[in-house]
């Protein structure tokens, strides 16, 4: 494995990674939002449950990560 790769592996890892990850997640559920918008208007049920279900997902991910935040920043005062 060469040094940028690890280094890219390592970077998912970090608190920076953490935090990149949980804004693209958030970036993620605007998305969402304006899928279920639009099959509420056109009254398309398909379309309505495929936005709840990545909604959950988009719940679990950032649920996954907010704990992988706490699991880094244990000595951080702000995260408890």
């Amino acid at each position: 494995m060469n040094a940028m790769a690890k280094k890219a592996k390592n970077f998912k890892k970090s608190k920076t990674g953490v935090y990149v990850s949980l804004a693209s997640t958030a970036f993620g559920a605007i998305s969402v939002a304006k899928q279920a918008k639009l099959a509420r208007n056109d009254n398309d049920t398909l379309r309505l449950i495929d936005a709840a279900v990545s909604a959950a997902a988009i719940v679990t991910g950032l649920a996954i990560l907010y704990r992988e935040l706490k699991r880094l920043g244990d000595d951080d005062v702000l995260l408890g």
